[in-house]
């Protein structure tokens, strides 16, 4: 009986791992399908497209699946519901300042699941603009590096065109004008920098900290959150 038990447990792991691999892919392809929908189904002229192409082939996400997106943004397939992308503001344990990031076809369903899982969570719901006053936009590129490299390539992000940088755990950061993002990311590239991700981001003005138990219920808040389905980004001031 042993092996049969060894094969349930590997059944039981994989699914959960489909059903991950499935949530991140649709994800992905809601972020494609509204930057076709907005910027056109050509990654090479929209820039937005381009990013969230890259970001879907991060994660392997199959070229059907992207294809089949792009087409949904830019209504060659038809009978399909409209994706429009809204940020909901909140407040999580501690009082931590949330900005969370949604694409769905059903308003009213996303509002009222994530008012819920906020309220049975610790967080609170507030009107917009209650907490996005403590934010910024920005274009954030990452890049994992070694400190014997860092100094040159914080120079040449910066001659790019970039406001910041800002390093830990081997990966540096680097923050731009959101309508640079562009021009500092190509010309990274252009260097044979490899970048690990790029993309629009909101950067917190001043960053708050948690105890030990608002850190273990808002650790908590975000993968409940992170687990409905329409949430893309949730960003916050911690």
């Amino acid at each position: 009986m042993s092996g049969h038990s060894k094969w349930s447990t590997i059944k039981h792991k994989k699914g959960i791992n489909d059903a991950k691999r499935a949530k991140i892919f649709t994800k992905y392809g809601k972020l494609i399908t509204i930057a076709a929908r907005d910027g056109g189904g050509a990654s090479e002229t929209n820039f937005q497209l381009r990013l969230a192409i890259d970001r879907a082939r991060l994660e392997n996400m199959p070229k059907d699946n992207i294809e089949r997106a792009i087409k949904r943004g830019t209504g060659e397939l038809k009978d399909q519901a409209e994706i429009k992308e809204i940020i909901y503001e909140a407040y999580g344990p501690g009082q931590v300042a949330m900005l969370i990031k949604t694409a769905t076809d059903n308003t009213n369903r996303t509002l009222g699941d994530v008012k819920t899982l906020l309220t049975k969570n610790g967080g609170k719901w507030v009107p917009a603009g209650s907490v996005g006053f403590l934010f910024k936009q920005v274009g954030r590129i990452e890049i994992t590096t070694k400190e014997d490299g860092l100094d040159e390539l914080e120079m040449k992000a910066i001659e790019a065109g970039a406001e910041d940088t800002e390093y830990k755990d081997s990966i540096l950061a680097i923050y731009t004008l959101p309508e640079n993002l562009q021009k500092v990311r190509d010309a990274l590239q252009k260097n044979e920098t490899k970048i690990e991700s790029a993309d629009l981001f909101f950067l917190p003005n001043q960053k708050a900290s948690l105890n030990e138990k608002d850190l273990a219920s808002y650790e908590k808040l975000l993968e409940v959150l992170d687990d409905q389905d329409d949430v893309q980004e949730i960003y916050d001031n911690l």
